[in-house]
């Protein structure tokens, strides 16, 4: 099964014809209707019209760009609107063009699909640190209402990838980190292999060019004893399944570059001394004859222990169907995939795919509930979650590794890689992961810290003594247990302090306080720092009221926790019986109160 080649859009320092360019894309992708055709028509003439006479920083036309984002997402099969929003995807930065405009000529769905995707290029997405949590937070909001914002965006990314060459090597390591953390991950999270494939080979390319070109020249050179070696196993599965009466459809080929820098870093090993860098493909054509097929693998060959991988029985959560197997033949490991040609459409396309299996049927919005991350993301909305609480889920739930394990009953749990048995208990219910004090996998005792494997069976071992700890919320790696122990220690543990947040707390404090000591313009000459002198000199400065918002009318409670002084730094939250509570900054009882934040008010002393 021949893979498709991007669309090739040269220009051989020539003057591009427009014109060729529409008939080459009707060429390549006939399978829209009239109308369709005809709305795409417009559009390209439409943005032709538009951006005449422009050109990109590298110097090529402005539309050549929009013309490879169209084809890719006509490539992964997506609707019209979809293929028209990207060649629209960012038209919006341009003066002449107006979201009205798109709206009366293109309709709503294109219009609000384009300005949801121009929002996203706009925002300066930085994976590394917190601040920007909240732009991929919108930006994957935004999925959550179409995912076609999203999938424009992937195309996007991709084919800038693609042509990444023509901008200097500082920019060529950031872009290639974006979509490392954000870009490929998510991809991934959507199903679409072979997106995620290629946006991780083009991201080690340039993140790290030398192992790049190494891994390459070592698959080159094996190349021609690599093909003897899968003639053979290709002829032993073709003769094999002949035997059975299953028709089957088998391709080759060595595993991307990415996934062997990975091993290289796992092992420890260069791209030399690896072996398992091979694969073949089994294409049938129902669920049956997946599993006739694996057996036959395993009669042909010995398989590896713990290489076995049943997706069929446990999709992953992007939907990922295919039984996967390693085997050794003629002394060397040969990883074997074997799916249906529906599940390798999937496998694919992933999420865009709906659309392949929506087409001739009706135009109806295209449901892709059953996406876990889909899903996820709808929890996420409704949840009131801090930058760095997001973050954290963003990175380790929503776009890290997943493992899959079982309860005693059966039922398939799906948690981040790392995961510990605490995790597992959370996942099932709050209060077993409050009693947790021990845990079998498989029948045996584990450590509740030591992290999960996949496949394995969970039971969960309980005492009504039990509580959580400081040192499972160091261990926890899903948000859920992580706020559920938070919120247990802050409410019943005295001596707890949440450090991160205090830490934080301060530093906004200690800055505040700083620039009001700035604006006094006191030039007094002040006793040294910490003597009774300098308590006593700070509070001779103010009254001994407090202010809120320059007013006095209000009932203040000093907490007797702290007893904050005159010039002391201090902090107040609205209390539930006695007006305006004043602490010291510093204080831990205050930083203990739960929801604290969302009660806090600004408060300062009154200076004479």
């Amino acid at each position: 099964m021949a893979e498709q080649k991007p669309f090739d859009i040269t220009t051989n320092n020539e003057v591009l014809d427009t014109e060729r360019l529409l008939v080459e894309f009707h060429k390549r992708f006939s399978d829209f209707t009239e109308e369709e055709n005809a709305r795409f028509d417009a559009a390209w003439h439409f943005l032709c019209a538009k951006t005449d006479g422009l050109a990109r920083s590298c110097g090529k036309p402005y539309f050549l760009h929009p013309m490879r984002v169209a084809s890719l997402l006509a490539e992964s099969k997506l609707d019209c609107d979809s293929v028209i929003s990207g060649l629209f995807h960012d038209i919006l930065s341009l003066d002449n063009i107006s979201r009205e405009e798109i709206r009366t000529q293109f309709g709503e769905a294109v219009c609000k699909i384009v300005s949801d995707t121009s929002k996203i290029t706009g925002m300066k997405i930085n994976s590394k640190t917190i601040q920007q949590a909240d732009n991929i937070r919108k930006m994957l909001f935004a999925m959550i209402d179409d995912v076609r914002v999203i999938l424009v965006k992937l195309a996007d990314r991709l084919d800038r990838m693609r042509n990444l060459k023509n901008i200097d090597e500082k920019s060529q390591r950031l872009v290639a980190s974006e979509v490392m953390d954000i870009w490929a991950p998510l991809a991934d999270r959507l199903g679409m292999q072979s997106m995620k494939n290629e946006l991780e080979d083009l991201s080690l390319k340039y993140a790290n060019p030398d192992v790049f070109q190494h891994i390459k020249a070592i698959v080159a050179q094996k190349k021609d004893e690599r093909a003897s070696y899968l003639e053979k196993a290709v002829n032993a599965i073709y003769k094999g399944a002949e035997k059975q009466g299953i028709s089957v459809q088998i391709s080759s080929r060595a595993k991307h570059f990415y996934s062997i820098y990975q091993k290289m870093r796992k092992r420890n090993k260069g791209a030399d001394e690896l072996f398992d860098l091979l694969a073949l493909r089994i294409i049938c054509t129902t669920v049956p004859e997946c599993y006739t097929l694996i057996g036959l693998v395993h009669s042909l060959w010995k398989p590896m222990d713990g290489r076995f991988k049943d997706y069929i029985a446990m999709p992953k959560a992007n939907g990922y169907q295919s039984l996967h197997t390693t085997v050794m033949c003629e002394g060397k490991p040969l990883e074997i995939q074997i799916r249906t040609a529906e599940m390798h459409n999937k496998a694919e396309h992933g999420v865009a795919s709906h659309w392949l299996y929506k087409k001739g049927t009706n135009r109806d919005k295209v449901d892709i509930s059953s996406l876990g991350i889909v899903n996820q993301l709808q929890e996420l909305k409704s949840q009131d979650l801090s930058d760095e609480t997001f973050f954290s889920q963003l990175k380790n739930d929503l776009l890290g590794d997943e493992i899959f394990v079982f309860t005693p009953k059966g039922d398939v749990v799906q948690l981040p890689a790392g995961s510990t048995a605490i995790d597992f208990a959370y996942h099932v219910h709050s209060a077993v992961g409050e009693k947790i004090v021990g845990a079998k996998a498989d029948g045996k005792i584990i450590p509740i810290t030591k992290p999960l494997e996949n496949t394995q069976i969970i039971e969960i071992l309980t005492n009504p003594q039990a509580h959580p700890t400081e040192n499972q919320l160091k261990i926890v790696r899903t948000s859920k247990a992580r706020q559920k122990i938070h919120a247990w220690l802050t409410a019943n543990e005295p001596t707890f302090i949440d450090k991160e947040l205090l830490a934080k707390r301060e530093a906004e404090t200690a800055a505040q306080n700083a620039y009001a000591q700035k604006t006094q313009g006191s030039r007094r000459r002040r006793p040294k720092l910490g003597s009774q002198a300098a308590a006593d000199a700070r509070a001779s400065r103010y009254s001994g009221k407090v202010l809120i918002d320059n007013t006095k009318n209000f009932v203040i409670t000093f907490a007797g926790c702290c007893s904050p002084k005159p010039g002391e730094p201090i902090v107040g939250y609205v209390s539930r019986a006695r007006g305006i509570t004043i602490h010291r900054a510093d204080c831990i009882t205050y930083h203990r109160i739960q929801n604290v934040e969302s009660r806090s008010v600004e408060v300062a002393w009154e200076q004479l």
